[in-house]
């Protein structure tokens, strides 16, 4: 059965183009190129199935199947109309759209939507008397419909509902971390299973989750329930259970650990049912703790990566809480690169401490920085008379 490459979107968080790009590499996409929020590449149908599994920071694979210019509402409707919705679906399956628009002409989404929704159910309607329904919940098809200025592109989702939904998450704590963003930040954290990992303000276990299945190299997306392409009419099991197999036997061992603690018990249990689903017992111990009463145990490297409270749902005093961050950090954690993320950039004043880096990211539709300290073991001080010596 000869395969046919096409083309493919992936859409992504801002700011994290260049790993959805270096994960693309590594996966074996042919013809990539960045964009703004999303990575178009090449591949056959094995391969689009292989990056909905294994892809930590894409959101979606679109899949496009037509491309067109329009002037108007009609424009669309019709060229909508002319294509041969069959190859998809039948009057018997259920579709829904999402729409996006960047255009000056083309403003209201939904309406948008609507338009390519009514051209689909026309053209069942005359062609075969009976038309497909809108399942806004569990459709046969996703179809994404994506104007830039005059220009409209109508492709279909293989993925279903968004990627960062992994399949492992029972109950979220008031503020969750997508999962997506979180393996993006551990990604940029530049950690690499090498080390032990804290989370030290750990809520429903997201980063420390991540951070497993980076370390190990489990498939970003082998807990999920369902892919939107198994609904498709040409969806092959056999293809698929090929390529998870081969994506299971790429798992490697890890020989550190990874903790997560958080003071709140109901985070806690949480944290610990969420890393059960994931399977990762094995390598994360979670455990109740104030990160503010704490030391590091040992003198072993330690990579730190957490995502303090932004006070924007938490009332904590800000001041208080980032200084006493800054403390516990120098007072306690020697040998240890911590990285935090916050969108309250002027909080990071308190922490008293000079971070080596920032990195700018988005929390949602905060814009936040995701920044490093570098503790050394023992006093900079005696590390510069060390070298001199």
């Amino acid at each position: 059965m000869g395969q046919d490459n096409f083309k493919m979107v992936a859409k992504t968080l801002h700011g994290f183009e260049d790993l959805l790009e270096d994960e693309l590499k590594r996966l074996g996409a042919q013809d990539i190129r960045k964009g703004t929020r999303n990575v178009t590449f090449r591949g056959d149908k094995g391969f689009m199935y292989k990056a909905n599994l294994c892809l930590r920071t894409a959101i979606k694979i679109l899949k496009p199947i037509r491309y067109f210019k329009i002037k108007n509402e009609q424009d669309l409707y019709d060229q909508v109309y002319s294509m041969h919705w069959d190859k998809y679906l039948t009057h018997n399956d259920t579709f829904m759209i999402d729409a996006t628009v960047a255009s000056e002409q083309f403003t209201h989404s939904q309406f948008i939507a609507l338009k390519t929704k009514d051209a689909i159910a026309d053209k069942f309607r005359n062609t075969e008397g009976r038309r497909p329904n809108v399942d806004l919940k569990f459709p046969t098809l996703r179809i994404h419909v994506h104007i830039q200025n005059n220009d409209c592109s109508i492709s279909l989702d293989s993925s279903g509902g968004s990627l960062h939904k992994r399949g492992y998450k029972t109950a979220t704590n008031i503020a969750p971390i997508n999962e997506v963003l979180a393996a993006g930040l551990v990604m940029l954290s530049g950690w690499d299973g090498q080390s032990d990992l804290l989370d030290p303000m750990c809520g429903s276990g997201t980063l420390a989750i991540e951070a497993a299945m980076i370390a190990c190299n489990i498939p970003a997306n082998i807990n999920r329930k369902e892919f939107g392409f198994e609904k498709w009419q040409d969806w092959d099991v056999d293809l698929f259970e090929k390529i998870e197999e081969s994506s299971l036997r790429k798992i490697r061992e890890f020989h550190h650990n990874i903790y997560g603690y958080d003071k709140a018990p109901s985070a806690v249990q949480k944290a610990k049912d969420n890393v059960k689903n994931a399977n990762l017992e094995d390598y994360i111990k979670i455990r109740r703790s104030n990160f503010f009463e704490t030391k590091k145990e040992g003198d072993e490297k330690l990579h730190i990566l957490f995502n303090p409270p932004y006070g924007e749902r938490l009332h904590i005093d800000m001041e208080e809480f980032y200084a006493d961050i800054g403390d516990t950090l120098k007072q306690g954690y020697s040998n240890t690169n911590a990285w935090f993320i916050t969108s309250n950039l002027e909080a990071l004043k308190f922490v008293g401490l000079r971070p080596s880096r920032k990195i700018k990211v988005f929390n949602g539709k905060l814009e936040s920085r995701l920044v490093k300290y570098e503790m050394y073991a023992g006093s900079k001080k005696a590390k510069h008379q060390d070298k001199e010596d």
